[in-house]
């Protein structure tokens, strides 16, 4: 019998997002953003960036592709400086401070192909100096929740790709950093278990709020998930609008994304889009 994979969503009243041995009372953080821009050399990418994210609010950036969203990812993490501008997590302002805070997950998985998946989830907690025994319990503890169970031993080799996003989005959430940046977490998934992703992680933000700044170019998806969506123009990209998500992280996602006053904020997001991008 064929094994079913997809991850299991978590029911909304549940309260346990993380195995006790990992989580930790991390204080919010505000992200800020004021006329950051950015150039790789004469190529202007971002121009006059200005955002803001409440301490626990999440808040979604679409764009052209292209266009500068995931270097406007990297610049908050602390991995590159603006060429103009200043950015703050919190309090933390220099980008080796704003990178303490952040748990940056890229496009591509990046597992180690010599560990084992479970290994490979527990990398940010050997990382912060945890034993390998103890990171690896920490992490069994979620393997079943995100659909992994049966895989704990296999290489990254040996799982799909949606498999090794899941790993890596564990390995993500498991760090315990109060800003969670995530660059298209649910791209390499099919239809159904990214809907399924969705819906857990609107669950875990409900019981445990962490600070998200989420770049995907899924606009039902961003505003299922955030409070707010910022959408960005071609390059050099700037903010064409911002948008407010009418039922972010609702308990019944199916509702949620076909009531009128959400399927009207999609297509006001998706004309800001194509406007956006001439």
């Amino acid at each position: 019998m064929r094994q079913d994979t997809r991850m299991k969503p978590e029911s909304p009243g549940s309260q346990t997002v993380e195995p006790p041995a990992v989580r930790r009372q991390a204080p919010a953080d505000a992200i800020s953003l004021r006329g950051v821009g950015h150039s790789y050399g004469e190529l202007e990418t971002l121009a006059g960036i200005d955002l803001e994210a409440p301490p626990h609010g999440v808040l979604g950036l679409v764009g052209p592709s292209g266009c500068g969203k995931s270097t406007l990812l990297e610049l908050v993490c602390g991995l590159r400086e603006p060429s103009a501008g200043s950015i703050a997590v919190g309090d933390a302002v220099a980008a080796e401070a704003r990178l303490g805070r952040c748990a940056y997950m890229p496009q591509r998985d990046l597992l180690l192909p010599w560990y084992s998946a479970i290994d490979n989830a527990g990398l940010a907690l050997r990382n912060q100096g945890m034993g390998r025994r103890e990171a690896r319990a920490a992490a069994s503890g979620l393997f079943e929740r995100f659909g992994l169970a049966g895989f704990a031993a296999a290489r990254p080799d040996e799982l799909s790709g949606g498999m090794r996003q899941r790993v890596a989005f564990l390995r993500t959430l498991i760090a315990g950093k109060p800003v969670l940046a995530l660059d298209e977490p649910f791209a390499a998934l099919d239809a159904i278990t990214r809907a399924e992703m969705q819906e857990w992680l609107a669950a875990a933000l409900r019981v445990d709020p962490r600070t998200v700044l989420l770049v995907t170019h899924d606009v039902e998806e961003a505003l299922y998930l955030c409070d707010r969506v910022a959408v960005l123009s071609a390059r050099p990209a700037r903010i064409a609008a911002e948008l407010a998500s009418p039922r972010p992280r609702a308990e019944d996602r199916d509702t949620a994304v076909t009531d009128p006053e959400f399927v009207a904020v999609r297509e006001e997001a998706m004309r800001v889009l194509r406007e956006g991008s001439r």
